[in-house]
């Protein structure tokens, strides 16, 4: 008898730590996949030359593609074979990904706007003037007619960020069963002090994902787009420029072949297990009551003959459906618990999609180096805040008081951190015309009229483009024509500008009147704050990790087993489609509004911007974090407390239970009403 109970033992636990391992792989690669998509925002932006509002757009089709499909998966997923569910959903992120990349092998080679272009062929020693003629001039500023403007879209391919569109999306709808089915799945057979452990070491394994997605975004971004096809010699812009575009097609390559190999092990994993805490029982109810699931013992009862696994029909899951939803919304804690995430990841959402530009415009750091540090020093401090977490979990076996307890604490504190952060400011950065006066003097501009000046009129500039150079007092002008240059020496980025007329407008000449390719460095203080707010966003990053998976524990408990995939997956479903398509859109319109100089399409129109007011950027971007964060807190309190109540009234109900032993003082209720009344 002994050796019949062994036996199906060690299969259990082998192919639980399987589906274990496979889950931390799948969550590394859809991780890894969705911290590269972060990352190349900024690239791809620049590439199809649009504003951060449809940069928003393509960032929320990734929810749009999990609104399609989650309810169908969540619930009838959850009846069905769950590991090849999760297996399907691989293949169409990797879909997704390869059809991101798509375009760049669709379109033609990356054209920068520039005014210089046609003097780099040559090798002569002096370039010809860089002031144009008034009829040149004329001629490029006028607007191209709408057949040729149609036929250069066409031509250059503007309109084909449509692909990144819909393989975002693809990926989206792949990546919907890995949770709801996953987690779900980890949690029916493991034991339930287990679960918490299980948890933090996916999550833990999944956040290197986007450690390595955005070291792979930060490597990617530092190579030119057309890498092999053009000549780099002849390239006038390095990384640092606002008009650079990295090999961003080359990583979406990579994150699909992932992806693909992520979904192979689900593949050979059955449709159930045994349930682990069976040869366990006594110690596991122990464990269980200590974790405060408050469930009602009819619920084990439930599940104990959901093992039997009687054949599907589709008829009768479709008619229970609304029932389930009236029983789960009838949750007040799930609710509070929808509303609190939703307005969270409001906040979260829009900080990560942005946060590599605000580094860029308000420190002066360049695309590739806000990414790498990113990915090097914030995420390993958020992988350590979960793994803590969830080892705080399983050490001191915290009821889910304590586990809220905790979230809440450690949520107050980053958001405290998080305050101190918008006192660490630059300056803007130095450009003639937009920040300050061709004299020098600080004055702050959004008209582009500010940027012809009596130094320049002479040369009949245009005011649309951008070609930046800096010159040796220290600030930048926005093209070599706008400084007044006359002259140019070298080829490609190592061209020098002389006699450049408008750096001899600022009150203390410089030595020379020469300029070079770029934008003037920031301040050397600049950096060093620039330090302080990288170490305040770890510490601030690391803390509110820490209570993450506690703050998962508290959803999974609050709901009944089988409600489990169900409720998941409605949080999903709600928190991605108003948390996760909203920010990006809202958040980059409220950005592009602080834009002091916009760059040309190459067909005529408003491209991507280039030049932000530092300041506005700053207050309109952490000014709206704050908001939803500050309103997530208050509901996060309106949660503790609930859960207080609930506490005490169960505690109540228990011992009215204990000393009524004899009597049945629910008999009359309903199984609902039971639900309602016992679980958190």
């Amino acid at each position: 008898m002994s050796m019949a109970t062994k036996e199906p033992r060690q299969p259990c636990c082998s192919q639980l730590k399987l589906f274990l391992m496979a889950m931390s792989f799948v969550y590394f690669a859809k991780a890894f996949g969705g911290a590269y998509m972060k990352s190349s925002v900024t690239q791809i932006e620049r590439r199809f030359d649009i504003p951060s509002s449809i940069i928003g757009v393509i960032d929320g089709s990734f929810e749009v593609g999990n609104l399609l499909v989650i309810t169908f998966v969540s619930y009838i997923g959850a009846k069905m074979h769950r590991p090849r569910l999760i297996g399907v959903g691989c293949l169409i992120m990797a879909a997704g990904a390869f059809c991101t990349a798509l375009p760049h092998f669709l379109q033609g080679p990356y054209k920068y706007e520039t005014t210089i272009s046609h003097s780099t062929e040559g090798n002569s020693s002096e370039s010809m003037l860089q002031c144009l003629s008034s009829a040149e001039q004329a001629q490029e500023d006028k607007p191209p007619s709408a057949q040729n403007q149609a036929e250069c879209e066409k031509a250059s391919g503007s309109s084909m960020w449509i692909y990144v569109f819909l393989g975002n999306m693809l990926r989206g709808i792949g990546e919907t069963p890995v949770m709801p089915l996953g987690v779900s799945y980890l949690d029916d057979f493991a034991r339930e002090e287990n679960t918490a452990f299980y948890l933090a070491c996916i999550q833990t394994v999944g956040i290197m994902g986007p450690v390595f997605g955005y070291l792979l975004g930060s490597y990617c971004a530092k190579i030119y787009v057309d890498i092999g096809a053009v000549d780099l010699d002849l390239v006038t812009i390095n990384h640092k420029d606002s008009r650079w575009v990295g090999a961003w097609w080359m990583g979406f390559i990579i994150t699909g072949t992932v992806m693909l190999l992520a979904g192979i092990p689900f593949w050979f994993l059955p449709k159930s297990l045994p349930k682990q805490e069976k040869k366990q029982k006594k110690m596991a109810d122990g464990a269980a009551e200590d974790q405060g699931t408050f469930l009602p013992h009819e619920d084990n009862k439930e599940v104990a003959t959901a093992e039997k696994e009687p054949p599907i029909n589709m008829t009768a899951l479709a008619k229970d459906f609304l029932p389930s939803l009236r029983r789960l919304f009838s949750n007040s804690v799930y609710n509070l618990i929808i509303c609190t995430s939703l307005v969270a990841v409001n906040g979260f959402i829009g900080m990560i999609t942005f946060k590599p530009k605000f580094m860029e415009q308000t420190y002066g750091q360049s695309p590739s180096k806000a990414i790498f540090l990113i990915g090097v020093m914030n995420l390993p401090a958020v992988a350590l805040g979960i793994i803590t977490g969830g080892f705080i979990m399983k050490r001191f076996k915290l009821t889910v008081l304590g586990a809220a307890r905790i979230s809440l604490s450690a949520s107050f504190i980053s958001f405290c951190l998080m305050l101190s952060q918008y006192f660490m400011q630059c300056d803007n950065a130095q450009v003639a015309g937009l920040t300050i006066s061709y004299q020098g003097v600080p004055e702050l501009s959004y008209q582009q009229s500010n940027l012809l000046s009596q130094c320049n009129r002479g040369c009949s500039c245009s005011i649309k483009h951008w070609d930046p150079v800096c010159a040796h007092n220290g600030i930048t002008y926005a093209s070599p024509c706008l400084a007044g240059c006359q002259t140019s020496t070298g080829v490609g980025k190592e061209m020098i500008f002389h006699n450049c007329t408008c750096v001899d407008e600022v009150a203390m000449p410089p030595a020379n009147l020469s300029a070079t390719l770029g934008q003037c460095p920031r301040k050397g203080d600049c950096d060093s704050m620039f330090m302080v707010y990288m170490g305040v966003s770890v510490v601030g990053a690391f803390v509110s990790a820490c209570g993450a998976t506690p703050g998962y524990i508290v959803l999974l408990r609050s709901i009944a087993p089988d409600l489990k995939a169900l409720a998941l997956g409605m949080q999903t479903l709600i928190v991605r489609t108003l948390g996760g398509i909203p920010p990006p859109i809202y958040f980059g319109a409220l950005i592009d509004q602080t834009c002091l100089k916009w760059g040309s399409k190459r067909c005529g129109g408003q491209g991507a911007c280039r030049l932000y007011d530092t300041f506005a950027f700053r207050a309109r971007f952490l000014g709206l974090i704050y908001g939803l964060y500050a309103l997530s807190y208050l509901l996060w309190g309106v949660l503790y407390r609930t859960l207080v109540k609930r506490h005490r009234k169960l505690a109540l109900k228990t011992q009215a239970k204990g000393q009524g032993a004899n009597g049945c003082p629910d008999e009359g209720k309903s199984k609902e009403e039971l639900e309602r009344e016992t679980t958190i």
